[in-house]
């Protein structure tokens, strides 16, 4: 039947009834707020291209924290800013690497009200910025392999509770999978950056993190924007090297990547909001451009629309706030 016996505004004619019909959710336990640790105490540098964001000590860190658990936020995906570099990134494997004491400090006062999600890569970590091992200006896949399996291995060690690979290397799912099985950790699960592409959106980060390339790119390992059919095979290939989650990295202008992966894999997919979304957003709204809340929530269900169980964004706190009104 066609208009004037069928109108759709009907269904639209008060935000009861507009709730009640809608086709997608959103809550608070669907995001992930990432943080940023960095050494010493009482430390609060705040990210100048990411307002309201900051390199935290652990100390300030668990502050933030539990006012992340007051607004119904329980996890965290945790980067660190060390004390020094190396060519390899080795420093991110040591038991007392920053993101370790991060977790035993979380664990320690938390127990498992928090959710910690500990990202493994080497470019926060290197003195090159590169996500790896430099043999002949490139990236080495397999010695690479090596440093991401043993910083997994550390980062468990320390109780993270979800293992996160950032790098975009081929094999290291299952490297990692097979050293955590190896060692006491089958339960614990990867959430794999299974199709992580190489985007401009990431530019604020590489402030937050400090992981500039001091030289080149990283389009020789992060995907192509323009394929979509290789991040079809990427996820495949995280999945059956043991990925208990995927990702797709940056969200908003790849839902077309999150739906395809939704209707193609029975496995829950995160999608992650990246820093250039997030600056974007705040820049229009300070200048009077946009409404804020209002984009921040289109945003948002606009990736669960396309298919995304887990948000993982700067915005969390804010959007918690919006839903615990």
């Amino acid at each position: 039947m066609s208009f004037p016996i069928t109108r759709l505004r009907r269904l639209r004619k008060n935000p009861i009834l507009r709730n009640m019909v809608s086709e997608t959710s959103l809550r608070a336990e669907d995001l992930i707020m990432p943080l940023f640790v960095c050494p010493g105490t009482q430390i609060n540098k705040p990210i100048s291209s990411m307002p309201g964001n900051s390199q935290l000590s652990v100390d300030l860190l668990l502050e933030e924290c539990a006012q992340l658990l007051e607004v119904g936020i329980k996890s965290v995906l945790l980067f660190g800013i060390p004390e020094s570099k190396d060519e390899h990134g080795h420093v991110a494997c040591g038991h007392n690497g920053i993101v370790q004491q991060a977790i035993r400090a979380i664990k320690e006062r938390f127990g498992d009200t928090l959710l910690t999600v500990a990202d493994v890569c080497n470019c926060e970590y290197t003195t090159h910025g590169h996500c790896g091992t430099i043999v002949d200006g490139d990236v080495d896949n397999d010695l690479t392999l090596v440093t991401l399996a043993n910083q997994a291995l550390s980062l468990a060690h320390s109780g993270a509770d979800i293992i996160a690979p950032s790098d975009m290397m081929d094999g290291r799912v299952q490297k990692i999978r097979e050293i955590l099985d190896l060692n006491g950790f089958g339960q614990t699960p990867i959430m794999a950056y299974s199709a992580k592409y190489a985007s401009g959106f990431y530019g604020p980060f590489r402030e937050a993190a400090e992981s500039t390339p001091q030289f080149g790119d990283r389009r020789s390992y992060q995907m192509n924007p323009a394929n979509s059919d290789e991040a079809m095979r990427e996820i495949a290939l995280d999945i059956e090297e043991g990925a208990d989650i995927v990702m797709i990295k940056p969200a908003l202008s790849y839902l077309d990547i999150i739906r395809r992966t939704k209707d193609s894999f029975n496995i829950p997919i995160a999608a992650y909001s990246v820093s250039g979304e997030f600056s974007m957003v705040k820049a229009a709204a300070a200048n009077g451009w946009i409404d804020e809340e209002r984009i921040m929530m289109e945003m948002m269900i606009s990736m669960k629309r396309a298919g995304a169980d887990i948000i993982i964004t700067y915005f969390a706190k804010q959007v918690a706030k919006v839903l615990n009104r």
